[in-house]
């Protein structure tokens, strides 16, 4: 793959397609962390005194429809603020726009134009004429075979990779190539069927791994303990049974002790402490204990690598957030090399002010983790391919 460090810019339109995929709530921007990583490449660009193009998507609207819940334009603003500089905000690029050396323009959700998802060829072609140079530098969405992260690649001049996503691959690249041991991976969420295939793979690489969430439950159900009316997955009863028994990972799973219940769902209610093997048929599991959290600390502290995707409990709750803050304390204590992917994982680490405790943080989730099931990232082929085409010549 090209790097972007290694082209020339100067006097050139240059096309990056940067992650701004922020959580907005009636247009206010709640976390801009994924904005405020693409900093260091527009300013790497701006040095070259060529102009800049931003493109992203935000959300999931419906496609070939204008939602203004998810407009960019509070970002371009955002941007302007952060850089100090104009960002020009442009809703309607189809038909091409004017800009000079120096300028920086941002367009409007990719996602409001028909034939992104499906990485249709003529919109791909329509991106890859915006520019002289194309920059991939969406980590987060290199997963994604869509119109703006792959197909524009093929139509470009020239495509390189841009430095947060070239950082990105090789912070993982570090993890997986040769990883001091013990090497622990700590996954949570609501399903373990959206999760499966890391799961299994990492089950056959890592040493430890600690089961959270509703991928925990799915797990203990399926172990024949009482987890009540707690967020499980039936359909994967057996796949978590056989994960749970199968001898031939080289990982341990450490179990649960203890939990924090409740008899309802609701940012209200209290707490209450029991051992695993005491729930009731009435009981939600929405943290874990402290016993359980005490183990998974010891376990953190001897571990010379971790990687963690997703929280263990309902953090967002405060009475149910001290499992996933006191793994979260752990992981910043541990003199191990840490790596940590997953929108939710990003809201804990933030609601916990851990950040600076963290190695590694990805920007990206999915793409984080078909890493590491060890999938090829689109965007990543596409590169590939465009460099040894222009490596080899017409």
């Amino acid at each position: 793959m090209l790097k972007m460090n290694e082209i020339d810019l100067s006097g050139k339109r240059v096309l990056i397609r940067v992650d701004l995929n922020v959580p907005m709530s009636n247009g206010i921007i709640e976390n801009d962390s994924r904005i405020k990583a693409t900093i260091p490449t527009i300013k790497l660009a701006l040095q070259s005194n060529c102009s800049i193009i931003l493109m992203s998507h935000m959300g999931r609207p419906r496609e070939g429809i204008f939602e203004e819940d998810f407009s960019l334009n509070s970002v371009a603003e955002n941007l302007s603020s952060a850089l100090r500089r104009e960002v020009r905000f442009i809703s309607n690029w189809d038909n091409n726009f004017d800009i000079n050396n120096g300028d920086i323009v941002l367009m409007e959700n990719v996602r409001f134009l028909k034939g992104e998802k499906n990485n249709d060829p003529d919109l791909s072609k329509k991106m890859g004429e915006l520019c002289d140079i194309f920059v991939m530098d969406a980590f987060a969405s290199a997963h994604r075979s869509h119109a703006s992260t792959c197909g524009v690649i093929e139509f470009a001049k020239i495509a390189c990779i841009g430095p947060l996503f070239s950082y990105e691959l090789e912070s993982l690249q570090r993890i997986f190539s040769n990883p001091k041991r013990p090497l622990l991976a700590i996954v949570g969420g609501s399903k373990i069927s959206t999760k499966l295939e890391v799961i299994t793979s990492l089950a056959k690489s890592v040493d430890y791994l600690i089961l959270g969430g509703g991928i925990a439950n799915t797990v203990l159900k399926a172990m024949g303990y009482e987890i009540g009316s707690s967020l499980y997955e039936e359909s994967m009863l057996v796949t978590a049974k056989l994960l749970s028994e199968d001898t031939a990972n080289s990982c341990v799973i450490p179990e649960i002790f203890d939990v924090l219940v409740a008899r309802k769902f609701s940012v209200e209610s209290k707490a209450i402490l029991k051992n695993i093997e005491d729930v009731s048929k009435d009981d939600l599991i929405l943290d874990i204990g402290p016993k359980t959290v005490k183990k998974y600390e010891a376990i953190i502290e001897k571990a010379a690598t971790i990687i963690w995707n997703g929280p263990v409990g309902v953090f967002e709750f405060d009475e149910f957030s001290q499992g996933t803050k006191n793994i979260t304390n752990a992981i910043m204590c541990s003199n191990g090399y840490s790596a940590a992917g997953g929108g939710d994982t990003i809201a804990a680490i933030d609601k916990f002010d851990a950040a600076d405790g963290i190695s590694y943080i990805s920007t990206g989730g999915g793409a984080f983790l078909e890493f590491i099931e060890n999938k090829t990232l689109p965007s990543a082929k596409a590169l590939e391919i465009h460099g040894d085409k222009l490596e080899k010549g017409p």
